[in-house]
């Protein structure tokens, strides 16, 4: 590496400052016995964010927050974000890692979604997918938000909340039994140290089998963290993460002549034998927070990040000369393969935020500065079969490749009928990206009514490709400005209107100075309306967007790197949640999303023809989520009763065959919390009750990921 990420920053760093946090001010108190500090915890500040409310924010966003996801039941990352219908699932990597659209976009289909973690970039890397345990709140950060975080989807950003120490000792121990012999364990116990030092222990293991056949998962991680008062104006706190998962990789079922259904959703087509695929995070927050006053503080973050994967899997080979299934219907044709992924993620950043006054209009500032380093090593082995002779008997050609091309009958698989075969070397490469960033955000009260926000991102970009199989070397450089503005409309103390417009870009993996590849750009535009009603006690946002995107990654017919695709996304999305009545509390979330390509141009997998209007995978046109909690009492105890559905519309399930199509489905889940004591909760869950059929997402005919089937859990959760 040339420059280090700290380095970089230091070349800018006289600039300011980053990152989530929370304003910690102690303040002494006397009482009979002594003195004792008191710690308040007076707000919560997010890098990049600022301070503003719902209705000042010329944005949509969604918190789905800890009591939220409490309610839902979610143990994961995808299961939180079922609850915002602007998030559509992707192509999930065999179960081992988290892809998203929002808005109908993705992004490399080849890394998993990226996510922030408390404003940090964590979300690159190959850990396994993301446990909820030790989230506090989920964020869905709509629209363009390059000109503050950097490149990025045009959709929006997921950012996660981490729980953090309190002053206050607290603790629980949540037992759970569920479907499938799933068992887990989650702990959580926060305290003081001293008057000056807290801090936070969160913890889960879980082993599961599953509703497919041989497949049995293990999961364990640790989030510790701590904060240090350093003064009543500055903070210092330090979060370490860590994660290992043992989970077999499974591509899913396969359709027969487009047909899916055919084979139970319970059948494996991998091979047990392969064992589990091996996943691992070591992760470190730092941050540094001073308050200068009331108005102005700094932030200063830094954050590293190691994840790696590696284990062997027999995969659902393709469509083409090589398999049988297209031949006879019932033989499937795999390949083998190998990978030892490494990744390592390092960021630094600084900002400082506040408002000041000029004239009569005041300004709400951010300004600030980032650098990062992401360094992805990847090495691929594969064992592939052998073309099938279309001249020959199909009999005979089963007899002679069916070791070759590890065929396994659909309807009767025989698993270990042969020897594993030894995979051969097919990718071994380290690519590193680079970037250092600056920006600023100005929101300024022209009146008492109305804000224009007006914020932009440079940002200098250095990749390297190193290609150890080809024995070569590829550098890449780009320069950046993404602009934002936007213009929100208070127009009473319950209803805003606002505007907003943004640019983003993101540069493709694989681009070097010989191929050309500029990144991908994109343009959105945004209107809404933000809304409270019932007296404050419902709120809610209906948003309407448009967004283009160009540069889209392709191949020529040459199978050459190109980057001339385009894509359009149009919608309109209506949040509103909070409480109905005192007792019945509603979350709704719906998104119509119409995404699709807007010229013709090549699928850069698999070479074929995409032509202008088709639509991109996996984004359904309609989704909805909808949950309603119920409080009662039974025997003077607290009783939660809760329902909640998720309807996802069908949807394009091979973006190079768009005649296959994933059916729309509709899950509905019932709870019930019930407080038998201060310190025991009981909760009972069922989900999928109606026991739907269905596929949450794919990435070809051959790699279709189905649903859980009707599914249960129970859980008791100790407090102390």
């Amino acid at each position: 590496m040339q420059t280090s990420c700290a380095h970089k920053l230091l070349l800018c760093s006289s600039i300011f400052s980053i990152l989530t946090t929370s304003s910690v001010i102690a303040s002494p108190a006397t009482e009979s016995a002594g003195n004792i500090e008191e710690i308040v915890v007076e707000s919560t500040k997010q890098a990049y964010r600022g301070q503003f409310t719902a209705l000042e924010t010329p944005q949509s966003e969604l918190t789905i927050n800890s009591q939220l996801l409490d309610e839902s039941g979610a143990l994961t990352i995808d299961e939180a974000l079922d609850l915002s219908s602007s998030v559509a699932r992707q192509n999930n990597f065999g179960g081992l890692w988290n892809s998203f659209a929002l808005r109908g976009f993705v992004g490399d289909g080849n890394l998993p979604s990226n996510f922030l973690v408390n404003g940090f970039n964590a979300g690159r890397g190959f850990g396994g997918s993301r446990d909820i345990s030790g989230i506090e709140s989920v964020e869905v950060l709509k629209g363009p938000r390059a000109a503050l975080f950097g490149r990025g989807e045009p959709g929006g950003t997921i950012n996660l909340i981490t729980k953090r120490p309190t002053f206050e000792t607290n603790g629980e121990l949540r037992l759970s039994a569920g479907s499938f012999d799933t068992y887990r364990a989650d702990a959580d116990w926060t305290s003081p140290l001293s008057d000056s030092l807290a801090v936070r222990i969160v913890g889960f293991y879980e082993d599961a089998h599953s509703f497919r056949d041989t497949v049995e998962t293990k999961r364990q991680g640790l989030t510790p963290s701590l904060i240090f008062l350093i003064s009543e104006q500055s903070r210092l706190s330090y979060e370490m993460e860590y994660s290992h998962q043992e989970v077999p990789f499974d591509r899913g079922v396969v359709a027969i002549d487009g047909e899916l259904g055919r084979i139970p959703e319970s059948r494996f087509l991998g091979e047990p034998g392969d064992g589990p695929i091996e996943t691992d995070v070591l992760g470190h927050q730092i941050e540094l927070q001073h308050d200068f006053d009331d108005v102005w503080s700094a932030l200063v973050g830094f954050n590293y990040r190691d994840t790696s994967l590696e284990g062997f899997a027999t995969e659902n080979d393709f469509i083409g000369s090589r398999q049988f299934l297209q031949r006879d219907g019932e033989n499937l044709s795999r390949f083998r393969r190998y990978r030892d992924y490494d990744a390592s993620y390092q960021v630094l950043r600084a900002e400082i935020s506040g408002s000041f006054m000029m004239g009569d209009i005041q300004h709400r500032l951010i300004v600030g500065a980032d650098a990062d380093e992401f360094e992805n090593d990847q090495i691929i082995l594969r064992a592939r079969g052998s073309s099938i002779d279309s001249n020959a008997p199909l009999a005979d050609e089963l007899t002679r490749l069916s070791v070759t091309n590890q065929v396994i009958n659909i309807f009767n698989p025989v698993y270990g009928a042969y020897t594993l075969p030894t995979p051969s070397a097919n990718t071994d490469r380290v690519e590193t990206q680079e970037s250092i960033g600056l920006y600023i955000q100005d929101q300024m009260s022209l009146t008492e009514k109305l804000d224009i926000r007006v914020g932009a991102r440079f940002d200098d970009y250095q990749q390297k490709l190193n290609n150890r199989f080809a024995n070569s070397t590829s550098k890449y450089g780009e320069t950046s400005i993404s602009p934002q503005l936007g213009v929100v409309y208070k127009a009473t103390d319950s209803l805003s209107f606002y505007a907003a417009y943004g640019e983003n870009f993101r540069p493709l993996s694989g681009a070097t100075d010989e191929n050309g590849l500029e990144p991908n750009q994109s343009k959105s535009v945004e209107a809404g309306i933000n809304f409270v009603v019932n007296n404050g006690a419902l709120q809610g946002t209906l948003a309407i967007f448009d967004v283009d995107q160009s540069n889209i990654a392709t191949v020529d017919q040459s199978f050459n790197d190109t980057a001339v695709g385009k894509a359009g996304s149009q919608g309109i999305e209506l949040d509103l949640n909070g409480q109905i009545t005192d007792s019945l509390g509603l979350w709704l979330s719906y998104a119509f999303v119409d995404a699709e390509t807007k010229n013709s141009f090549n699928d850069p997998d698999f070479g074929t023809e995409i032509p202008a209007g088709s639509n991109l995978l996996n984004v359904p046109k309609n989704q909805l989520s909808l949950q309603l909690v119920q409080q009662t009492q039974v025997a003077g105890k607290g009783l939660s009763l809760i329902g909640g559905l998720v309807y996802v519309d069908s949807r394009n399930g091979f973006f190079s065959d768009q005649n296959f199509r994933l059916p729309s489905y509709t899950t509905v889940r019932v709870a019930a919390n019930y407080a038998a004591s201060e310190s025991l909760e009981l909760r009972a869950e069922i989900n999928n009750l109606f026991d739907e059929e269905y596929y949450s997402n794919s990435y070809a005919n051959v790699w279709v990921q189905p649903g859980a089937p009707l599914n249960g859990r129970v859980s008791a959760t100790f407090r102390f």
